[in-house]
């Protein structure tokens, strides 16, 4: 809080503290005296007024109740020193009285004056008639308090411990005692109940600083002290507040409120240490509604309404001997405390809420004698304007700021170093307006207009002031406002008139129904807010004399602001004393020009709206700062700004945002959202505003080009009705669109709307009007739409009306006559509807008259109709139902019904024709029935069950198996019997006749559980244990099967039953069963080894690779030496292939004796082709391992020695025929090459030598070496063999057979498929063109052995 003045310790002489008082209601002055015997009167701002000089020291002094006489007594004098306020002089009274005077209190009604003396002696004093009324003996001791009630009672305490309650005349009322000395009474009102009390009914005292007593006039003999704490200390001061609330300042700090309700007497209700050393003195305002207290160094305000709450802490810290009293002045404003120095300093607590703005520049009170001017917006620096008055007003203008009080206003120009200028009107100033030349000024009724600088218009002298009205009849002007161009005032008549400064002549006058009583225009002049004394509100536009009414306006309207943000053009906010009501005026909009109340926010107590600029309204305080405060219509500004994703209020941002037109900030949050939801609700919120470009935006972002497309239409369309109407139908507002469309340029499309929407009850009206060539379109469509609705005579209507009989609209007549034709059916009219039915060309109208006159049963008409639009099953239907069989019958052969032929069928089974019910059951696929012809009525078994087993009837199939049982043929029976699910019968036959391994064949897989079992039990039972095992294994009995099997492989069915057993036991996993298996093939359990092949199957079977591998090594030693080396080929490639497939390592010996055996096979297709070089080197490589081979050791080795002669390998061939030569050989070869073999080693001698074989790169190193060597010298790799040479693979070169995925040399593999055509390895027939280069040969090469 600001301190005004300070008067300096010891202004009175003496450290002693001084006595103050405020004069009363205006609280213009300050009246102190002290030790020096003079009492000093000070006006607010410190500066002195008036000594008035005592005889002695002061004992009393007080001002009357309207502040106009202060009266001060003193020592050593009987006169009282009166000061008159107005008159500014001093009046001595004489009171008559010989003792000293000691006390004085002025009434609260009048100008009474009560005066006490040391001995108890009383004097009332009308300082109205000047009368003095002296009583003795009031008291037997000093009077030193009193006080006077609102209803003129006087209640007095003096040393003699007795309170006296007298009346106005001095008669004393009544007398009461206290046990110690009272002090600081008052008169108050007591609640009791819930009785309204106005009268003071209660004095209260403070009786010896320790209790507080309440003597009730109306209960005397019901008194109340109360006594506190003793921690609390002495009483100091304590004041009445509220509805019966009392506030005590005790000595040790502490403040305490509490309530004198009768139920609630004596009861705390707020408790604090204010102070820490002492509390001296306490005030309560009830303007401000404020509590002070004083103490130690400091002053702390409480707010009254919630009194935890310090409003403010003024310290002085230049008082070390502390405060001694505080009071305020009336109003308020000014608070004043006196220090034990004997200083005083005064305090201004609330400032008048004086200020004003023009644009975005606001000119408020700071001060008494101060205002700021500041353009927050601008960011323009505050500049401070000393004034010469405390002022009653504040004006604001772009260049001046006005003050003023009572007539007479003061003018500051916003310049440095101007001078200022006062003017003075012929009545008391209400209200005053600037703009940048001009002053509009408000008093008593008229408006003064003139120019603020004289010297600008001297040239035109007759502009310089005006009087306004210019009428009397144009009654008392009771509001007015200044714009850049217009005066603008309203009268008690209800009229408004626009006066146009540059042209100095009124342009327009407006006559509102009622008293304008105020108005607002805003920052253009162009529209103007008026508030009337019904309280209602409008928005008047002077261009075209147009109001829009403010809806929901508050009944208690304090002022109304405009945005001055032009991107909320339109938005202003009207307040009452609690809340703040945003408004937005739509200018334009598909509703026209309209105002909506957008939200409300509370306005904070005492604060005084001045600038609304962006949602952000600037409030005046009684301290006389400002504070802003965002509206909460415009909190989604705090919202953009955050820029904050996570913000659960973004939604309501929006709604803000889109309510106050703000597209920028409404487009940023639905980016932030980014859901369809948001985005729809900002392009209907454009499309209201008629903001076609923003909603085309919008609906882009939708990726809704339907919407883009129509919206884009309508950018040039410059008719507002249009415009809106149109817009209007896009969001369903079709009522209003069709209103805006009729008011438009272009009507026709308020028709074309109803059209489309399908409303043609509208549309035929609208037609009537606008078009009436599209009433038969628009009938025929209404006649569609109530035929659907079931209102035929009214669709017959509009179908008749609709007909046009012209040749280039035929299809239009065609469904007219259609409908026409429907609805004479429905309506019984059926001879007219028939014949418009077959006149019609198309097809589907017979098919719907034809089901309407079905649905009436007119049964005759509607066949006739389905038989002339060729919907013969519905004709054979309909004739069906009314027994024409002989119309059927020639129908049915172009009938697709099932149905139909059915009831055909049944009909002529009942009629004995039965050849013809079959083909009839048979069409209609009633297999069942026609079986049972053939079978009961035509003894045609053979068709019957050729029926059965076409259709797989179940019922035919039980019919067929009843009707070979009557035959005796069993076996036939039980096939029908499985075939109809029957299989219990089935079994039973089987077993009654001996026809069980017949049912076993027929059941095969399909059968349950149970089944396989009765049949394995069967089966076990007659010892035929080969098929007992089959059927325990389809039950799942594994042991029982093997066990079956095992006995069973002895006998004729071994070999099959032993693959079976490997089956079941393949199928069980179950290692018992498995371990069993393999002794019974290994002869562990009758010392008779099985063959081996079936112990390779076993573990194939049972996924066992490594010991299958094993097991097929061995196998084909055996068979390769026996000599069938094609199978032990093809069982180690099976081998090899299985592992493979499953990803597990071959061994080597399996590879080398495949790649030993392969070679050999090579051999025949080499000599075959001729290519006996090839084959030559494939026989040398198994002649290096002819011990694999001893079944046929001779031979190959004959075979070499020829075909290494032939291909020129004289050196092979010498070795390869001296081994033949051998005592074991010898005698074994051939007799046809003996005699050559012998011509070889007798000429060669060992001296022959062997053409050089070619050589080819190695695929893993590139080393060269020869093309039959398969293990590379250089890296020691084994290279694959390519299966159609035996050579080795290279990388360029290779190739696959798409079969066996086996690799191969590319180019030979090729020459091989067109001699054989099947792959040397797999023997699947392979095509050449199927081959290909592998493109990654590294998949074909093994790593580093």
């Amino acid at each position: 809080m600001q301190r005004m003045f300070t008067l300096k310790e010891r202004i009175h002489g003496s450290d002693a503290p001084l006595l103050f008082r405020w004069q009363q209601t205006l609280g213009n002055y300050l009246a102190t005296t002290g030790q020096d015997h003079v009492v000093r009167i000070w006006d607010r701002h410190g500066q002195l007024e008036e000594e008035i000089h005592l005889a002695g020291n002061y004992t009393a002094m007080e001002w009357d109740r309207d502040g106009d006489v202060l009266c001060s007594v003193c020592e050593k004098s009987s006169s009282l020193h009166m000061w008159d306020a107005n008159q500014k002089k001093v009046i001595k009274v004489e009171s008559g009285a010989k003792d000293t005077l000691t006390f004085l209190s002025w009434s609260k009604n009048d100008l009474h004056l009560a005066v006490g003396t040391t001995k108890g002696n009383l004097i009332l004093y009308d300082h109205k008639i000047g009368r003095k009324v002296p009583i003795l003996g009031k008291h037997n001791k000093k009077i030193f308090t009193g006080n006077w009630s609102n209803d003129n009672k006087l209640a007095l305490g003096g040393m003699d411990n007795m309170v006296t309650v007298s009346d106005v005349n001095g008669k004393t009322l009544n007398q009461f005692s206290v046990r110690d000395q009272p002090s600081l009474v008052k008169f108050s009102v007591m609640k009791e109940g819930s009785r309204v009390e106005t009268v003071d009914n209660t004095v209260s005292l403070v009786v010896g600083k320790k209790t507080l007593f309440f003597y009730k006039l109306y209960d005397p003999d019901n008194k109340v002290e109360l006594a506190f704490q003793s921690q609390y200390g002495k009483i100091e001061a304590y004041e009445w507040y509220g509805d019966g609330y009392v506030m005590i300042g005790f000595s040790h700090g502490n403040f305490v409120a509490i309530s004198t309700h009768s139920k609630e007497i004596g009861h705390e209700l707020f408790l604090v240490r204010n102070h820490h050393d002492y509390l001296s003195s306490i005030a309560i305002s009830p303007v401000l509604k404020y509590a002070a207290s004083c103490g130690d160094t400091s002053i702390r305000i409480h707010d009254l309404r919630e009194l935890s709450e310090i409003n403010a802490i003024i310290n002085i810290e230049d008082e070390p001997k502390g405060l001694k009293e505080i009071q305020w002045t009336t109003d308020g404003q000014l608070l004043a405390v006196s220090t034990a120095r004997g200083g005083l300093h005064c305090y201004l607590t609330k400032l008048p809420m004086l200020g004003d703005t023009f644009g975005t520049k606001m000119a408020y009170l700071t001060s008494l004698l101060e205002v700021t001017v500041v353009n927050n917006v601008e960011g323009d620096p505050p500049m401070v304007v000393g004034i010469d008055v405390e002022p009653a007003f504040v004006a604001c203008g772009p260049y001046h700021v006005a003050v003023g009080m009572n007539n007479r206003a003061w003018f500051y120009p916003l310049t440095e170093g101007a001078k200022s200028k006062d003017h003075e009107y012929l009545g008391t100033i209400d209200n005053m307006s600037l703009n940048a030349d001009y002053a509009a000024v408000l008093f008593e009724g008229k408006v003064q207009l003139h120019a603020i600088n004289h010297d600008l218009h001297t040239a035109v002298e007759e502009r310089e002031t005006k009087l306004f009205p210019e009428r009397p009849e144009f009654g008392k002007i009771l509001s007015s406002a200044l714009t850049n161009d217009f005066l603008v005032y309203a009268t008690d008549t209800g009229s408004l008139h626009f006066f146009f400064i540059e042209d100095w002549i009124q342009v327009n006058i407006f006559h509102h129904m009622t008293t304008i009583k105020s108005i607002y225009p805003d920052t253009s002049g162009s529209h103007v807010a008026l508030i009337d004394d019904k309280g209602e509100g409008v928005i008047y536009n002077p261009v075209n004399d147009s109001t829009l009414e403010i809806p929901s306006l508050p009944s208690n309207v304090q002022g109304l602001l405009w945005e001055n943000n032009p991107f909320d053009k339109g938005v202003f906010i009207v307040h009452d004393d609690v809340d703040i009501y945003t408004y937005l005026f739509h200018r334009e909009s598909i509703k026209g020009p309209h105002v909506s109340l957008v939200g409300k926010t509370h306005l904070p107590f005492t604060q005084k709206p001045l600038l609304l600029h962006n949602g952000s309204l600037t409030l005046q305080l009684a301290s006389g700062k400002t504070t802003s405060l965002l509206l909460d219509t415009h909190s989604f500004l705090k919202v953009s700004e955050e820029n904050n994703e996570q913000q659960v209020s973004n939604r309501k941002a929006l709604e803000q945002a889109v309510s106050l037109h703000r597209w920028r900030e409404a487009w940023k949050i639905c980016s932030t959202l980014d859901d369809k939801q948001s985005w729809f609700r900002l392009g209907a919120s454009a499309i209201h505003a008629l903001d076609v470009d923003l909603a085309i935006r919008v609906y882009r972002c939708l990726s809704d080009a339907g919407m883009v497309l129509a919206l884009e239409k309508l950018r040039d369309v410059e008719d507002s009705n249009l415009l809106a109407g149109s817009l209007a139908s896009y969001i369903g507002e079709f009522d209003l669109a069709q209103d805006l469309l009729l008011a438009s340029s272009h009507p026709v499309a308020a028709l074309d709307l109803r059209r489309d929407l399908m409303d043609w009850d509208v549309a035929l009206q609208l037609a009537n009007r606008l078009d009436m060539k599209q009433i038969p379109y628009i009938a025929k469509e209404y006649g569609q739409q109530l035929e659907f609705t079931g209102n035929y005579t009214a669709a017959l209507s509009n179908y008749e009306k609709a007909v046009t009989r012209k040749a280039n609209y035929k299809s239009h007549d065609e469904i007219c006559m259609a409908g026409m034709a429907r609805t004479s059916l429905r309506l019984g009219d059926i001879r007219r509807g028939v014949h418009l039915a077959m006149q019609h060309p198309g097809r589907s109208l017979k098919k719907e008259c034809g089901a309407i006159l079905e649905g009436m049963k007119q049964y005759a008409e509607a066949a006739v109709l389905f038989e002339k639009g060729d919907f013969f099953d519905k004709a054979a239907a309909v004739n069906i139902k009314c027994k024409n069989w002989v119309k059927v019958g020639q129908l049915l052969p172009k009938v697709t019904s099932l149905k139909i032929h059915l009831q055909y069928a049944k009909a002529k089974e009942v009629d004995g024709k039965y050849p013809e019910a079959a083909e009839a059951y048979h069409n209609a696929k009633d297999f069942d029935n026609e079986i049972r012809i053939y079978l009961d009525h035509l003894r045609d078994p053979e068709k019957a069950v050729k029926i059965v087993k076409e259709s797989g009837s179940t019922e035919g199939a039980k019919m067929v198996a009843r009707f070979f049982i009557k035959l005796g043929d069993f076996g036939s029976a039980i096939q029908f019997l499985v075939l109809s699910k029957c299989n219990e019968e089935a079994f039973q036959m089987a077993q009654q006749h001996g026809q069980m391994e017949t049912y076993a064949e027929i059941v095969g897989d399909d059968a349950t559980m149970e089944d396989f079992k009765s049949i394995a039990v069967h089966f076990e039972n007659d010892k035929n244990h080969f098929m007992a095992g089959k059927f325990f294994t389809k039950c799942r009995e594994y042991a029982r099967a093997l066990k079956h099997f095992l006995k069973s492989s002895p006998f004729n069915d071994g070999q099959e039953a032993l693959e079976e057993a490997i089956k079941a036991v393949a199928i069980a996993k179950d290692n018992n069963l498995t371990q069993k298996l393999i002794d019974f093939l290994l002869g562990e359990a009758d010392g008779k080894p099985r063959d081996p092949k079936y112990l390779f199957k076993l573990y194939i079977a049972i996924e066992h690779y490594s010991e299958a591998a094993r097991t097929a090594i061995i196998i084909s030693k055996e068979e390769q030496n026996n000599g069938n080396y094609r199978l032990a080929h093809n069982l180690l490639f099976s081998m090899m292939k299985e592992l493979r497939a499953r990803k597990i390592k071959i061994p080597l010996e399996m590879e080398s004796n495949l790649m030993i055996l392969h070679s050999y096979i090579l051999v025949k297709s080499h000599v075959k082709r001729g290519d006996h070089l090839k084959a030559a080197r494939m026989l040398i490589r198994v002649a290096e391992n002819i011990s694999k081979f001893p079944e046929h050791i001779v031979p190959i080795l004959t075979s070499t020695v020829i075909e290494c002669h032939k291909s020129g390998l004289r050196s092979s061939s010498f070795s390869y025929a001296a081994m033949l030569m051998r005592p074991e050989y010898r005698n074994k070869v051939d007799p046809k090459y003996k005699k050559k073999i012998e011509q070889i080693v007798r000429k060669s001698g060992g001296k022959a030598e062997d053409e050089e074989e070619m050589t080819s790169p190695c695929p893993y190193c590139q080393f060269e070496l020869t093309e039959s060597e398969l293990v590379c010298p250089s890296c020691r790799n084994n290279i694959p063999y390519c299966i159609a040479t035996g050579r080795h693979v290279v990388r360029t070169n290779m190739t696959s057979c798409p079969r066996c995925d086996f690799p191969a040399l590319y180019s030979e593999m090729q020459r091989f498929l067109e001699a054989e055509a099947a792959c040397p390895m797999c023997s699947e027939k392979v095509n050449p063109d199927d081959l290909g280069v592998v493109k990654n040969p590294d998949k074909y090469l093994p790593g580093p052995t």
